[in-house]
């Protein structure tokens, strides 16, 4: 994902950013900055020439830091404040006529990094922090003057000798130290963005480099670098892997959109659970960077990103499309590449997540902005990149990739918004997509779709099959995948629908037995219960969650309430065990393993599947018809669960799960296949 948590203060930064009046500047705007970091001591100093949009200039900085110095054409200036928000400043500063660049200077003692922070507060926003195992200072944070919400920068960073820093643009120059045990010269870098851009990010850690350089037939060298910890750098194949690997990707979104917007490209060690791709460099946690599935899945995704969102930039104030075209373009295509079945599963996966949500908590498509809870992801990432399977269905496989090369040739390094795409793609199909983009983009939720009856009876030789459709009010337009299902073999037809109640007549050379609708599942929409076992996403995003304990081990009760209050989005209540039949808001029946037994047991609910009696930890949903939906997280003592805090909130799309220690060995959705509508003769 781009790092578009920093827009988390957006509307009032940007309201500090740039107030637009007669005294509006001509030059573009621009930022100069020479920064010093001193992890240990937390001491951030700075050196800024702004050319702002405005001689009224108003920028926000966090109140960690103070200005010190103001000055325009060698003249001094005063600083006023102008409002606050939380820890972020507001100030003004007025410059005189004639001038154009404004230099100031201004530092303090940053914020320690918090280690404590799980993924969910990374994505909520970050202040500035820093300490000699890692540094962020993220473009929302305000640790910068910004002049413009566009605009061009030049950044030189200054480091001690045992860190290594850098920001988003490129290479300049760097001067790397000579080792000095007294630690008295410091590690330099310049880069430069000359695009653009509407933030930057600094990373500093204490990271050893590795380069490649990559060659390409058209257009000049690119560089790549991993920034790996020691112990990451020390992993036989790990950094070569990443290089390799980065080139691939970058060779492949070349061929499929068009040249790399940037000179760059390099992976970033976090200590924190970040996963942020920014232009030229993605930032991703320490302990994501060894899992060995990484480089086959998240890489790409922040590789495609320098495309999406970083090369063509998201009208925010209109919807993010990024993070869905993204995920239509790497993580899907990637299962689409391993097979049919793997493709299916993601599909699948999206439309659970969605059945998952509750229907107060679905938003339109057009509303998300960046992914801060299970609800949010949901749509921004699942209905968005099923939109794209569905364009792709609709409009073909050549129409629809001349309109991503129609939408980076018209757009590159230009605010777009879901209406730029629209007129992109109805250019490559030469075609109207304004009622497809309408429903998919600015209605909650989906369509309820179901085939009330089906019915053949001969005619001229044929048979001619008629199947009731019922969707939801108000109706969506589709164009609806149905299977036909005979004794030796079925066959696909699609038939298209526009109203609450349908009639559709087919003409078939032999009679079939049953239809099911869209058992491909190609359609947004709420999936048939048959097709819904129970996942973690329910209790993840549960309204009124509530929690069971049946351990009275201290210790155990902890370790319970805290991995709680890390699966659950808003706090649980908790309850006797003789509740977890009562209600119906979700349960979540934690303890030891013996305790759950007996819980279970008593509740006359089924026990503990066998399949999953193994490892450290077992965690399940149950299917039942009635009462309130429940899963288990059943361990062999309280470390066991705690090795569970960081895992499991990223499993929502799961039923079950077996984990050994905090690794998961094993996970999948109990099976649910589509309903079958029998097919009556002679109607």
């Amino acid at each position: 994902m781009p790092a578009s948590f920093r827009r988390s203060l957006a509307a009032w930064i940007g309201a500090c950013v740039l107030v637009i009046n007669h005294a509006a500047h001509a030059a573009t705007p621009s930022l100069e900055l020479n920064v010093e970091l001193d992890p240990g001591t937390r001491r951030f100093k700075a050196q800024a020439e702004v050319v702002p949009a405005s001689r009224d200039f108003r920028f926000a900085l966090h109140e960690a830091l103070e200005i010190s110095a103001v000055s325009a054409a060698g003249k001094p200036l005063q600083a006023t404040p102008a409002g606050r928000e939380g820890a972020i400043r507001g100030w003004r500063i007025v410059l005189p006529a004639g001038a154009e660049k404004l230099h100031l200077e201004y530092g303090g003692t940053l914020p320690a990094l918090d280690r404590s922070l799980d993924h969910r507060g990374v994505l909520r926003g970050l202040p500035p922090m820093t300490s000699v195992e890692g540094s962020f200072l993220p473009a929302g944070g305000a640790w910068y003057p910004q002049p413009a919400p566009l605009f061009s920068y030049r950044v030189t960073l200054s480091v001690p000798a045992g860190q290594r820093a850098l920001v988003a643009g490129r290479l300049l120059s760097e001067n790397i130290p000579a080792d000095k045990a007294d630690g008295s010269n410091n590690y330099r870098a310049s880069f430069e963005f000359a695009q653009p851009a509407d933030g930057i990010d600094l990373m500093a850690g204490p990271w050893i480099v590795r380069e490649k350089i990559m060659h390409r037939t058209a257009g000049g060298p690119l560089r790549l670098r991993t920034y790996f910890l020691r112990d990451l750098d020390a992993m036989p194949g790990l950094a070569d892997g990443y290089l390799e690997d980065t080139q691939r990707y970058l060779a492949l979104y070349e061929e499929r959109i068009g040249a790399y917007p940037f000179t760059e490209f390099s992976v970033v060690a976090s200590p924190l659970p970040t996963g942020f791709g920014m232009p030229t460099l993605t930032y991703l946690g320490a302990d994501v960077l060894k899992l060995p599935f990484i480089r086959a899945t998240s890489l790409g995704h922040e590789v495609l990103h320098n495309w999406w969102g970083n090369g063509v930039y998201v009208d925010y104030a209109k919807g993010n499309w990024s993070e869905g075209l993204t995920t239509f373009m790497a993580d899907y295509a990637y299962k689409e590449r391993e097979s049919a079945e793997a493709a299916h599963e993601m599909r699948l996966g999206w439309l659970r997540d969605f059945a998952a949500v509750p229907a107060d908590s679905q938003q339109p498509l057009a509303s998300f902005r960046s992914r801060t809870h299970g609800a949010a992801a949901a749509v921004g990432y699942g209905k968005s990149a099923m939109l794209f399977v569905m364009l792709r269905d609709a409009i073909g496989e050549d129409a629809f990739w001349r309109g991503i090369r129609t939408l980076w040739d018209k757009n590159r390094f230009r605010p777009a918004s879901w209406d730029d795409l629209k007129q992109s793609f109805s250019q490559a199909c030469n075609c109207s997509l304004d009622t497809f983009f309408d429903q998919w983009l600015n209605r909650a939720g989906g369509p309820t779709v179901a085939i009330e009856s089906a019915s053949v009876k001969p005619a001229g030789g044929k048979q001619h099959l008629t199947l009731a459709l019922q969707q939801s009010a108000p109706p969506y337009a589709m164009r609806l995948p149905v299977e036909l299902v005979y004794a030796d073999r079925s066959e696909m037809r699609s038939i298209d629908i526009s109203r609450k109640s349908n009639t559709v007549t087919l003409d078939t050379d032999a009679a079939p037995q049953g239809v099911r609708l869209d058992p491909d599942l190609r359609l947004w929409r709420v999936l048939h219960r048959e097709q819904l076992p129970p996942i973690l996403r329910q209790w993840i995003t549960a309204k009124a969650p509530r929690l069971v304990v049946p351990s009275n081990d201290v210790q155990v009760r902890d370790a319970v309430g805290e991995l709680a209050r890390r699966l659950f989005e808003v706090p649980p209540q908790t309850v006797a065990v003789d509740a977890v039949n009562n209600g119906s808001e979700p349960v979540l029946l934690a303890g030891l393993h013996a305790d759950v037994d007996t819980a279970l047991a008593a509740a006359g609910l089924p026990p503990r599947p066998a399949k999953l009696d193994r490892g450290s930890a077992q965690v399940w949903t149950v299917q039942r018809n009635d009462g309130a939906p429940l899963a288990v997280v059943s361990a062999r003592d309280a470390g066991a669960l705690r090795a569970l805090l960081r895992p499991l909130p990223h499993y929502g799309s799961q039923s079950w799960l077996v984990f050994d220690g905090s690794r998961a060995l094993e996970r999948g959705v109990w099976p649910a296949p589509g309903p079958l509508v029998k097919v009556q003769t002679g109607g």
